[in-house]
């Protein structure tokens, strides 16, 4: 069966019951009031009856003498005055002729004897067993259908006349109306011919509008149909005939198997998609720059992981928004993408220095369709984002280590060439002191400024050598609030004496690292000293431990004299010293060791102000902090 015709059937049957459950429901209410009504009707008109009995009795007897102790006298009696009324029989007679659903009228004695009928065969008779019309009114509705269209029969409506014998009211006079189910068939009967007339026209049309809807359903379909048809002529590579569905007849089968054939297509295209998806993703985790690509209208559509080091957000959450939502217009480099985005204007490594000073080169170039009618039409725009801070502190970092290792291997030569010359004129010195001793003693005050100076000489090569030596790391995993903590112990007896007072905020959680806690002690204490001695009046010293991703962060600051930009970059050179007395090797071994456990050190200065030392560690893996024990540290 055809898919039209298929939607027409459904349509129509659909619609049918509906109208056929309506149609149901519509005659069992209106089957419900009609019942109700009638019986409001012939109750009224029993109740007529019977006030006509009473006034035709209370007139018929008042000249009568009758003893109510006589029963069969009284009988006779009513029956007479019953059948001689005139306003009786015309009550009588006016019901039976203008009530439709009145079938008889029966007016009987306190023993259901009938005294006067509608009917003259019913006179002198008994009442009949005839079932209560309240019986049916609480039917259901199945079953008021049922005996409405049913065989006839005939429910009664009664109205009882009591009178007062030896102080009780006892029954005197039944009024009894027939209704007949045939009658009240003839009223509902024009009202079901309605009915049946409007479900026949609902079925005729629902069938032209389900025909219409069908129509209108399925034009989309076709018009999908002539699109696929268009897309795969395009298509330069189709698929073998054998592995074509069979042709359908009707449209939506036909979509189906379309459908089929381009998805076979693209799914092989998604698997080129995904691998090169794949490569990419990898590709944009190493890359140290910044890359954002936007749609037309300013959607993230791809992140590169460095970005998140840029502007403060994650790659997922960044992902789907708009390029207003990520670059604040107040800030400087928010102010200079959303102006060349808007205007498309083309950067080509701007430089940008942010509020908090980093210095950063900012690209956005264009995406630009291919199509030869719209050649100006922008389908997105590329971003990057390059540190140029970071890219000249690797640059100052491994020229320090360049020299530090070139330092490193003349150091090793010349402490072994002093050495000896150094022992040997000690040596000599000895011999000339004790010849001097027996005899001149004037020269002993020149002998004992060389020897000073001979173990100066030596004490300062043999630091050199230390220095350029290997050195064995004993790494084992510490809390690093306890060794910042030891070190501030240590050097609390050398900051008391220069009046410095000491704020240290140290983490409520541990902070582990695999280092050697000797060498870290070591460039903790020569950091903290150096701070301490550019205090010379007494200040403040504050020492802060944190952890922010997998790196630990050790921010010494002090608000001493600061060190002048132009020897900034020097100052972890091994001998460059500013300081009267100093060695210029406390920083440069702090640098060292930093070196030694991965890390770094930064060093941020004002003039006046003070400096800020920050000390940067690899935390341990999670399985080996896991491992120690939980402690708190005061």
């Amino acid at each position: 069966m055809r898919v039209r015709i298929q939607l027409v059937v459904a349509i129509t049957g659909m619609v049918s019951v509906i109208v056929v459950v309506l149609s149901l429901l519509y005659l069992s209410q209106l089957l419900s009031e009609r019942i109700q009504q009638s019986y409001l009707h012939n109750d009224i008109a029993a109740h007529q009856v019977l006030l006509a009995v009473r006034a035709a009795i209370e007139r018929g007897l008042v000249n009568v003498p009758v003893s109510p102790n006589d029963p069969n006298a009284l009988d006779t009696a009513i029956t007479q005055v019953l059948h001689t009324d005139a306003g009786l029989q015309l009550a009588l007679s006016s019901f039976i002729r203008y009530a439709p659903t009145i079938y008889d009228i029966n007016i009987a004695d306190s023993n259901n004897k009938i005294l006067q009928s509608t009917d003259p065969l019913y006179e002198g008779r008994m009442l009949p067993a005839e079932p209560s019309f309240i019986s049916l009114q609480k039917e259901t509705a199945w079953r008021k259908f049922r005996i409405v269209f049913g065989p006839p029969t005939v429910y009664a409506v009664d109205a009882r006349l009591d009178r007062k014998v030896g102080g009780t009211m006892s029954p005197f006079l039944t009024v009894r109306v027939g209704v007949r189910t045939t009658f009240l068939r003839s009223q509902l009967a024009p009202w079901l011919r309605a009915e049946l007339i409007i479900v026949v026209l609902s079925m005729l049309i629902t069938i032209l509008l389900a025909a219409l809807l069908s129509n209108m359903a399925l034009h989309p379909l076709q018009v999908i149909s002539d699109r696929l048809d268009q897309f795969m002529l395009a298509e330069p590579h189709s698929l073998p005939e054998p592995e074509l569905l069979p042709t359908a007849s009707d449209e939506i089968s036909r979509v189906s198997n379309k459908i089929e054939r381009i998805g076979k297509r693209m799914r092989s295209v998604e698997e080129v998609f995904t691998a090169l998806k794949e490569n990419l993703n990898q590709v944009l985790e190493n890359l140290q720059d910044g890359v954002m690509l936007f749609t037309r209208d300013g959607r993230v559509v791809m992140v590169s992981n460095s970005v998140e080091h840029f502007l403060g957000l994650s790659r997922q959450q960044m992902l789907g928004m708009d390029l207003h939502d990520i670059f604040d217009r107040h800030t400087e480099l928010g102010h200079m993408v959303r102006r060349a985005f808007n205007a498309r204007v083309v950067l080509l490594q701007e430089e940008v220095v942010t509020e908090t000073g980093r210095h950063m080169q900012v690209s956005l170039d264009f995406i630009q369709s291919e199509d030869v009618e719209k050649p100006s039409d922008t389908l997105g725009a590329l971003l990057t984002l390059h540190d140029s801070e970071s890219m000249q502190q690797i640059e100052s970092e491994l020229e320090v280590s360049r020299r530090l290792a070139d330092l490193g291997r003349l150091t090793s030569g010349v402490g072994h060439e002093v050495k000896n010359p150094i022992n040997a004129i000690v040596v000599h010195l000895e011999l000339l002191r004790e010849k001097l001793a027996r005899g001149d003693n004037s020269a002993e005050r020149h002998v004992d400024v060389i020897q000073n100076e001979i173990r100066r000489l030596d004490r300062v090569v043999q630091m050199l050598v230390d220095f350029s030596r290997p050195v064995e790391l004993d790494l084992v995993v510490h809390d690093l609030r306890t060794v910042a903590t030891s070190v501030l112990t240590l050097a609390a007896p050398d900051l008391e004496q220069r009046a410095i007072h000491v704020i240290s905020s140290m983490p409520a959680l541990p902070v582990w690292a695999r280092v050697d806690s000797d060498l870290i002690q070591q460039a903790l204490l020569n950091v903290v000293l150096n701070g301490a001695q550019a205090m010379a009046d007494g200040g403040e010293l504050r020492v802060e431990l944190r952890q922010q991703g997998h790196e630990a962060y050790i921010r010494i600051r002090d608000n001493g004299s600061g060190i002048p930009k132009e020897i900034l970059d020097r100052i972890f050179n091994l001998y460059f010293t500013t300081k009267r007395g100093g060695t210029g090797i406390g920083l440069a071994m702090t640098y060292r060791i930093l070196q030694l456990h991965n890390g770094s050190i930064h060093v941020e200065s004002e003039v006046d102000v003070g400096s800020q030392f920050t000390l940067r560690l690899p935390v341990a893996s999670a399985t080996e902090s896991k491992t120690m024990p939980k402690v708190n540290v005061g």
